[in-house]
């Protein structure tokens, strides 16, 4: 018996990284998921790979029509138990050479996407249902260049803490899931400087795998998890912690 039998899950940014770790998982613990990505290849590439129980949908969650379109899919089965907005994009730009494009892309997709990805869901959750959203160590820990992201992921932050009590009625939990720096393609289309630079500060040494996000995921995601809303769980080998 799976710990998410029965459950209904919608996980945005679904085809790669912690993203494809997490909907694999949640459908192995018996969920039927739902998942997307911009891109197609990929996008059929992660339904194929996960197999069973797994439903595909193109949209970008910076724009608001393809969300109604993912809703208007999510919608034949009635209902979310769990929403995984997990859709993110990461830039190093150091204050110098931040541009207002390079802003305004990291705003729209890790900001405004969560937002609308939340707001959008609120229709077919169910009461008692868990929304999870992808923050990151960054938005707590200072690291040269990545200023705006790690802004983007303290937004993140503070848009939780209001949603435990705005949804705290209809017992939907809310929560924050942080990584720390995890080997995913993002990480690997980062300068390698970058990234050995930020590598260096975790105190277990390493970069994380994106399955051990996803079994963080699981458990705000599961019953075990019953009694933690609002709360922003690091899975970081220690980075933010000291």
């Amino acid at each position: 018996m799976g710990k998410l039998d029965g459950k209904v899950a919608v996980v945005t940014g679904g085809t790669t990284g912690i993203g494809f770790a997490t909907a694999k998982l949640f459908v192995a613990e018996g969920a039927y998921v739902f998942i997307t990505g911009r891109r197609r290849q990929e996008l059929d590439e992660a339904v194929h790979a996960i197999g069973t129980n797994v439903r595909g949908v193109q949209g970008d969650v910076a724009n608001l029509a393809d969300l109604d379109r993912l809703y208007e899919t999510v919608a034949e089965k009635g209902r979310i138990d769990i929403l995984f907005a997990n859709a993110g994009v990461g830039e190093f730009a150091a204050l110098p050479s931040v541009t207002e494009e390079h802003f305004d892309k990291l705003f729209n997709t890790n900001v405004k996407g969560a937002v609308f990805t939340v707001q959008k869901a609120l229709p077919l959750l169910n009461d008692g249902a868990s929304i999870i959203l992808t923050g990151s160590a960054a938005g707590v820990k200072g690291t040269p260049g990545f200023g705006v992201y790690g802004a983007t992921k303290a937004a993140i932050r503070r848009l939780v803490r209001s949603w435990t009590l705005e949804l705290k009625d209809r017992q939907i939990r809310s929560n924050v899931l942080s990584p720390g720096p995890i080997a995913t393609p993002l990480a690997a289309a980062a300068p390698p400087e970058d990234i050995a630079g930020i590598v260096s500060t975790v105190p277990m040494g390493r970069m994380g795998e994106p399955e051990e996000v996803a079994r963080a995921a699981l458990f705000l995601a599961s019953d075990e998890s019953s009694y933690v809303t609002g709360i922003e769980l690091f899975v970081d080998g220690g980075r933010a912690q000291v």
